[in-house]
């Protein structure tokens, strides 16, 4: 039998190197999948704020179109004008979150630009899970809509037939979480309509 032996002088120390190159590879996969999970976990908490703003949105929505059912308000002014007021103009003074038709020709109230501040308030069960409270307010966009379109112009040729043609007031309700800073903001809107 040989014995084989290696000499010292003639190793290179590949072994070292090697283990090196390994060690430097997993602690690179591993820092990698550190940084994913917490982008995961950022990712799941924001999806889980704007859930919670969502919820709080549609609750407002909900309360808002709750009170028009009930009480199918009409605003005491109704004329936008040709101008766009600022507040406290009467077309900006809204009661209960119940405003005036709004100008065509004017910047929009919920637009923050707008520096419309006539926003109604509503406690919700979510309590400060979804920040401050949701808010919403009410658009009258008038009484002259037909209320079915069972008979789809039918009412256009015959207007006088009320039984089948009379009119519904309709509203937009516009409603938004108003969530702490840094955390996400829903707006919702819905055009309901009251017979």
């Amino acid at each position: 039998m040989k014995n084989l032996s290696v000499s010292p002088n003639k190793q290179q120390g590949a072994a070292l190197f090697v283990s090196l190159m390994m060690l430097v590879l997993v602690t690179i996969l591993g820092v990698a999948g550190v940084r994913l999970v917490s982008l995961e976990e950022k990712m799941a908490g924001n999806s889980y704020d704007r859930n919670l703003a969502f919820q709080s949105a549609e609750a407002a929505l909900r309360v808002a179109e709750k009170y028009l059912e009930d009480n199918k308000p009409t605003p005491a002014y109704s004329d936008a004008g040709t101008t766009c007021p600022t507040s406290p103009s009467p077309i900006n003074n809204c009661t209960t979150g119940i405003c005036p038709k709004p100008d065509k020709d004017c910047v929009s109230r919920w637009d923050s630009s707008a520096g419309f501040t006539q926003w109604e308030s509503i406690t919700t069960s979510l309590g400060t899970l979804a920040g401050t409270a949701p808010q919403y307010f009410v658009e009258y966009l008038g009484s002259t809509f037909i209320c079915s379109e069972d008979y789809p112009g039918y009412c256009a040729a015959n207007p006088s037939d009320t039984a089948k043609c009379s009119s519904c007031k309709r509203y937009r309700v516009t409603a938004r979480s108003n969530p702490g800073t840094g955390r996400a903001t829903v707006m919702l809107q819905s055009v309901y309509a009251t017979d």
